[in-house]
């Protein structure tokens, strides 16, 4: 795009949304907390004020700008006013511990901190912090930082609204997301203003938001899901936003009723929690027009019920890399096939690894490869990680894949998680998904076990839901039903939770240790 010939419309960045949708439908209503409701023309000028404040304290075009907390307007005003100055978000997961906190600050090189109230604690944990940190501005009072550092609200009050902001591109860097962290220390990947805007025309292009929307922002703004599924192109369209501080099953489903919500997006874990709710039959949800899961596969039963309520409920399926969204079941076809992801976005590009190269889809499940301009072009820093990321200029997922005739996708399974037992290929995703048809179990990972006769065999951690029991020998005659023998794990482990991060995805680093080191004792001793 030839910005030279925009002249003064020459700044793409996100964070010109606000005052371009201020210029379309200034009164409509923005993002909604606490009963307030805010509209795009006083966010516009919060959001200017802020980012001349932000400039006051030294942030540059390519700075980072770090926001620890939940889910709030103060969120996006600090996002939006840190994309108005060409600068880059750095969201930081409040869930993390305070040495983890310290790497991700330390890891962006973050000169600014805005930072909530209740996580006073948490960054108490994460001292010393790194010596690029500046400046610290608390969202609220309880906090006074730095003695020359106001609060949030003081200093939107005080900035000078930042009249002629620096031209930004398209191909800027806006955000660095932390990958989940299940393997390793945690990457950061880089998206740009176009890798954002791109994936939000391809939601718009999936599915039917309007300028009347009024979306929950349910996923963690830290997380892809959360800002790019359902909030950006709520923005987008001038529908209305309001941010869920604290993920709670029952306050969710009131709000939904009270508050008329159209949409949202979501893990599977919560859609689980909610449709186990005691509220769940009683609460209208008439107002729903789209749900979005994604980040793990959904049982079929928690699919179905909402489905039976008349919810469209759609799967995406996508990684923090493509910002996030690859595939997504269309509304025509989602009912019929609860639990698959659908076919690709507009502008995306898919394929399989085929012997080290692109190569055609098919049923065969193989590695995807994926490419498009809402894909990343590589991690913070991470030039090695970075280039072994890509193949041919395909970005590696690895993930999974099988897509039938009809352009239809289910993921089968993690590359790395992928069980090799005699030989055979053993998917733990469908071994998960045979253990899931048992209504007694509430979740279930299958991890891979050295084994000295095998190579490697199965163990099963099973989480039974709340008042049932299971039995050894009831799982395995089911699993017996319905699966080949050299499928079905050799362990088999009753736990009472899962060990999950912060966006509900299982830890299996943590369960494949936990049973290598359970049952090294027994290795290779049966078949």
């Amino acid at each position: 795009m030839n910005t030279a010939a925009q002249g003064s419309h020459a700044n793409f960045g996100l964070g010109t949304w606000p005052a371009r949708r201020a210029r379309i439908s200034p009164e409509r209503t923005a993002i909604v907390e606490a009963g307030r409701a805010l509209t795009y023309a006083a966010l516009a000028e919060r959001t200017a004020r802020l980012a001349g404040h932000l400039a006051e304290r030294g942030v540059r075009p390519g700075d980072r700008v770090a926001y620890l907390g939940v889910n709030a307007a103060s969120t996006f005003e600090t996002f939006f006013a840190t994309w108005l100055l060409g600068a880059i978000v750095v969201p930081l997961n409040f869930r993390l511990s305070g040495p983890e906190i310290r790497y991700m600050l330390a890891d962006s090189g973050a000169t600014v901190l805005v930072h909530s109230p209740d996580t006073d604690a948490l960054l108490a944990a994460a001292a010393p912090l790194p010596d690029t940190l500046r400046t610290r501005v608390p969202v609220g009072p309880a906090d006074p930082g730095p003695a020359d550092s106001p609060d949030l609200a003081g200093a939107i009050a005080a900035g000078p609204a930042l009249d002629v902001p620096p031209a930004v591109s398209l191909d800027d860097p806006a955000v660095l997301l932390y990958t989940s962290g299940t393997t390793g220390r945690p990457k950061a990947a880089v998206l740009s203003h176009a890798n954002l805007t791109w994936n939000t025309i391809n939601q718009l292009a999936h599915i039917d938001f309007g300028h009347d929307e009024r979306s929950l922002c349910i996923s963690p703004l830290f997380h892809a899901t959360g800002l790019g599924q359902v909030t950006l192109p709520t923005f987008f369209k001038g529908g209305s936003v309001e941010p869920v501080a604290r993920f709670d099953a029952g306050a969710v489903l009131d709000r939904i009723e009270q508050g008329a919500i159209t949409s949202f997006s979501a893990v599977p874990t919560m859609l689980a929690m909610m449709c186990e709710h005691p509220r769940w039959a009683q609460v209208d949800l008439g107002s729903l027009t789209s749900v979005v899961y994604g980040g793990s596969p959904v049982q079929e039963r928690v699919a179905r019920a909402w489905l039976d309520r008349g919810v469209r409920l759609r799967q995406g399926y996508g990684m923090t890399e493509a910002s996030p969204g690859v595939y997504m079941a269309p509304a025509s076809g989602a009912a019929a096939r609860p639990v698959a992801v659908g076919v690709p976005h507009f502008f995306t590009d898919v394929a399989m690894l085929r012997d080290g190269r692109p190569g055609p889809l098919d049923a065969t499940p193989g590695e995807l490869l994926v490419r498009g301009p809402h894909v990343f072009s590589g991690y913070w820093n991470r030039p090695a990680d970075s280039a072994d990321s890509f193949v041919d200029g395909w970005f590696r997922t690895g993930d999974l894949l099988s897509v039938g005739a009809d352009g239809w996708a289910s993921v089968t399974d993690r590359v790395k998680d992928l069980i090799i037992s005699g030989g055979e290929n053993v998917y733990p995703a469908e071994v998960e998904a045979v253990l899931l048809r048992l209504d007694t179990i509430a979740h279930v990972a299958v991890v891979a076990v050295p084994d000295a006769r095998w190579g490697e065999v199965g163990a099963a951690y099973i989480q039974p839901r709340e008042g049932c029991t299971l039995d050894e020998s009831g799982v395995r005659s089911h699993l017996e039903a319905h699966l080949a023998r050299f499928k079905i794990p050799k362990y088999v482990v009753f736990v009472t939770a899962l060990p999950a991060n912060a966006t509900g995805k299982i830890r299996r680093v943590e369960l494949r240790a936990r049973a290598a080191a359970e049952f090294a004792d027994v290795e290779g001793t049966s078949g």
